[in-house]
């Protein structure tokens, strides 16, 4: 009798070991399925999947063998990756194997070609500066603002819509100086300067950011109201600011910096003069620790509390999870549309990071493992 497939085996193996029914549909490379006959199919590229999704299927395991191009997830990656989760979670609860199940995992490894080797990993650590290709024309990374369902709408509206919302939260006007504390593009300076004629400074440490912007501003007219300094919040010399703008920045900050930051962003405002904070919290399941690692998400109770410490009144909180949601899928379509050109550019590993990372965190969003709030203060 022919022995099964490597994808029955190894399904069955999970199942055995793991005590649970493998949530999506199984495909190996040598043609054999097994799991779910319908929606999503984990793809074993070569055999060196095989050890991660046996010894290793938590979250490093998974993450390795799909950026490493071994596993992929044919349908919709969204739906499956939602199912890995569930699959992560009972494995965790239920621990690692035993030792009565050692001798079937290490067997079925070695029946499929991979011995003790192990799968080879890109260590590189991934950001979230997406390539131009998946954003829309104000080449903002942070969350959009989305005031329609209609067919028309898109993520380039819902982008100059979030940075409306933040100028007029701010009270903006002609002649107001306005400092943005890691500008990145220079969307919010330029957009704020074009239609609420303010005197607007960026800030990044970016020299490329810097002179992009720097030329963004002379090409709308703008030199004499845009400047972009490539500094530290506290060394700039001429504070005194009537609104400062933090969109997703403060997320950089570590949790021991994160109290002078606050001081520093209060001692930028003038007496009345008002800061909006756009900050997330919380983190996705495969990503928080494997992408980002500089990102140092807080709770917003966290943050409120080192404003307030900070002599900062706060005015008004506003959540804006859903709107992310709607974020990151018009980014994954994005991605998905420009793939070959993203994986041209970048490399087939990052482009899966990016990938990873966006189903991941909108997955996070949607179930409010992830939220995003704008905070509104003032200095007394």
């Amino acid at each position: 009798m022919p022995k099964p497939g490597v994808a029955v085996q190894v399904v069955t193996a999970i199942e055995t070991v793991y005590g649970l029914r493998f949530p999506i549909g199984m495909r190996a490379w040598d043609g054999s399925r097994a799991g779910a006959p319908d929606g999503p199919v984990a793809v074993l590229r070569s055999p060196r999947a095989v050890r991660q999704l046996l010894l290793r299927p938590g979250r490093s395991g998974l993450v390795k063998a799909y950026v490493t191009g071994h596993l992929d997830i044919d349908g919709d990656f969204a739906v499956g990756l939602r199912h890995c989760r569930e699959l992560v979670a009972h494995v965790h609860a239920q621990g690692p194997p035993g030792p009565a199940h050692w001798p079937r995992l290490i067997g079925l490894i070695a029946r499929t070609g991979i011995g003790g080797r192990r799968v080879p990993v890109d260590t590189e650590r991934s950001t979230v500066d997406f390539p131009p290709s998946i954003l829309d024309d104000t080449l903002a990374r942070s969350c959009g603002y989305w005031t329609s369902d209609g067919p028309e709408y898109h993520l380039s509206d819902a982008q100059h819509d979030k940075l409306d919302l933040v100028c007029r939260k701010l009270g903006l006007g002609p002649g107001m100086r306005l400092l943005d504390v890691g500008c990145g593009w220079g969307s919010l300076v330029l957009h704020a300067a074009q239609h609420y004629g303010v005197v607007a400074t960026g800030i990044t440490v970016s020299a490329e950011q810097r002179e992009f912007v720097r030329a963004r501003a002379v090409e709308h007219g703008l030199s004499e109201s845009v400047r972009v300094l490539r500094v530290a919040p506290r060394d700039i010399a001429d504070g005194s600011f009537d609104a400062v703008a933090s969109i997703e920045t403060g997320e950089h900050v570590s949790a021991r910096d994160y109290p002078a930051y606050c001081q520093t962003l209060r001692q930028l405002l003038r007496p009345g003069g008002q800061l909006l904070m756009q900050q997330t919290s919380g983190g996705g399941m495969f990503t928080a620790s494997y992408m980002t690692p500089a990102m140092a998400t807080r709770p917003v109770e966290h943050t409120l509390g080192q404003l307030r410490d900070a002599g900062l009144e706060i005015k008004d909180v506003m959540s804006m999870r859903e709107h992310y949601v709607r974020t990151i899928d018009a980014w994954r379509h994005a991605l998905d549309f420009n793939w070959e050109d993203v994986v041209g550019r970048v490399g087939s590993s990052r482009a899966r990071i990016w990938r990873l990372q966006l189903a991941d965190n909108a997955l996070a969003f949607a179930d409010e493992k992830m939220s995003v709030h704008q905070i509104l203060a003032v200095r007394p």
